[in-house]
């Protein structure tokens, strides 16, 4: 039988009870398909469920075959070298020993002669160019995570559960991922915000409030469908609108008439003209006629607008987030940043960056480049005057905002709209309120303490209060601003970023997003030196 994942009439809380999902009916075969969904909507918790590490609410998760997880965060022991994520140090110690001709016999017997073979075949794989024995606590982030996903290739499950896979990789660590699955003939769920990745997968999972809804192709695809179903949303508003403001006219001219023909009775029945029974009768039927008349011009009118309220509602989902901003004033031949044969680092000898040289004028936006480890950090620290440099020069304006991957230009235990009030202090109220909203932080939603907000929250909460001011700053910095951001968030940054119109300094391995918000040239760090292109 063909290995597949069922999950029936499945029903998911959070520890404290929460409920998360209900009403689950999926199932998965051979084939790659993209689990996509706000932060905190229940992904990882699906995944878990199918790894069999615990059980739904209520409903069935039926598995048939092996499964191998990949999870986003991972705790590992002091001790632990790459070997242990494959299971095989003491595999490995045996054929060492059996080099040796120190093994036993039971050893020798139950060697695997070409486990080391297999293992460095899977690290090849994945990118990875180090020795089994390497302690993982030296990995970084990028390096653990290729390391992981060469351990669950070699253990060739029929299915890859893969929890935010490219998170922390660098480019080069994003295309082995991205080949590793391109090759990889089982199944495949990938949670995942990596819209270039997401482009590779056979279908598309979504998962809301309501709960899943499947697509079959790739991210593009999905996301034409959802363009086609706003634009059939905006129609089918317009349309209700018409229909209210029709029915509105045509009760409004059934009211006139009646009451002109209202009128004409009783001034025939003032002068006499007929008889009393008579004309009581003819008053009765006209009371009855115009109140079922106004009953059905209620119906029609009220079904009218709730179609039209559904229309709206399904449009406040599909529509994309735009926002309007105040111009820089930055001058296109203005000189906005400079670095002049700039060699910097953190120990004396051991230089990070050496005789760097780069600019940008005018409302540039560039992009940092190059592997992790290349001093992509590093150049951001510089330029924002964190780090100063050993030799050479750093010129830059007086008025830029930094956005490190914390937000630290907000203050945490503040609320949105105080912050706003400290880096805006010319700002009124109702500037105040009005740009946050612009931001899609209404109401008491701007009275919120920042250190309550989710990743996507605090970085929009952050450009609502440097960018949504009376005057944006001419310079922005921001290092990988979509780590750990669901789509949605990052589409909401875009259309920030795209907004506004002064220079840009962006570190960043999302290809996609990169394309998104305009990017003009690169810095790549891949040699010694740097290059800007």
């Amino acid at each position: 039988m063909p290995a597949s994942i069922v999950l029936s009439d499945l029903t998911i809380s959070t520890p404290d009870g929460r409920p998360l999902l209900s009403n689950i009916n999926l199932s998965f075969g051979a084939g790659r398909t993209g689990l996509v969904g706000r932060n905190g909507i229940g992904k990882s918790t699906l995944l878990a469920l199918m790894a069999g590490e615990r059980g739904p609410q209520s409903g069935t998760v039926s598995v048939r075959g092996s499964v191998g997880l990949l999870r986003q965060n991972v705790q590992v022991a002091r001790d632990m070298a790459i070997a242990d994520l494959f299971g095989a140090r003491h595999a490995l110690g045996a054929l060492r020993r059996a080099e040796q001709g120190t093994a036993t016999l039971d050893e020798l017997a139950n060697a695997d002669w070409t486990l080391e073979a297999r293992i460095a075949s899977a690290l090849g794989r994945a990118g990875l160019d180090k020795a089994l024995d390497t302690p993982l606590a030296s990995l970084s982030g990028g390096q653990m995570t290729r390391a992981r996903l060469a351990a669950l290739l070699c253990a060739e499950p029929d299915f890859l559960l893969l929890d935010e896979p490219t998170n922390n990789l660098d480019r080069a660590g994003r295309d082995a991922v991205i080949g590793l699955l391109a090759e990889w003939r089982g199944g495949a769920v990938i949670v995942s915000h990596d819209r270039e990745l997401l482009d590779t997968v056979d279908a598309i999972v979504e998962l809301t409030s309501l709960g899943a809804s499947s697509h079959g192709g790739n991210w593009s695809r999905y996301r034409e469908r959802k363009a086609l179903e706003l634009s059939a949303s905006q129609r089918d508003l317009a349309d209700a609108e018409q229909r209210v403001a029709d029915i509105d006219r045509k009760t409004q001219e059934s009211t006139e008439r009646k009451a002109r023909k209202d009128g004409a009775g009783q001034r025939k029945r003032a002068k006499g003209d007929m008889p009393r029974v008579l004309a009581g009768a003819r008053k009765d039927r006209s009371q009855d006629s115009g109140g079922e008349a106004a009953r059905l011009g209620e119906r029609r009118r009220a079904q009218a607008r709730e179609a039209a309220a559904s229309a709206r509602q399904r449009i406040e989902i599909l529509q994309p987030f735009s926002v309007g901003l105040a111009a820089t004033g930055l001058p296109a031949g203005r000189t906005v940043l400079s670095l002049d044969r700039v060699s910097a680092g953190y120990e004396p000898d051991r230089p990070i960056l050496r005789d760097l040289s780069f600019s940008i004028t005018g409302p540039e936006r560039i992009a940092v480049t190059g592997p992790n480890g290349s001093g992509k950090t590093t150049v951001l620290k510089l330029v924002s005057g964190a780090l100063l440099p050993w030799v050479g020069t750093v010129r830059g304006p007086t008025d830029f905002a930094m956005f490190d991957q914390s937000v630290s230009l907000l203050d945490s235990s503040a609320s949105i709209v105080d912050n706003f009030r400290r880096i805006n202090p010319s700002a009124d109220a109702n500037a105040c309120r009005a740009a946050l909203a612009r931001f899609m932080f209404r109401a008491d939603a701007a009275l919120r303490t920042v250190s309550s907000l989710s990743g996507g929250q605090l970085l929009r909460a952050g450009l609502a209060c440097v960018l949504g001011g009376p005057t944006p700053p001419s310079l922005l910095i921001l290092d990988e601003p979509t780590n750990h951001l669901d789509i949605t968030s990052i589409e909401a940054v875009e259309a920030g970023l795209r907004a506004y119109d002064g220079a840009l300094l962006v570190v960043s391995h999302d290809a996609a997003f990169l394309d998104a918000i305009g990017i003009s040239g690169r810095l790549d760090l891949g040699d010694t030196t740097g290059t800007q292109g």
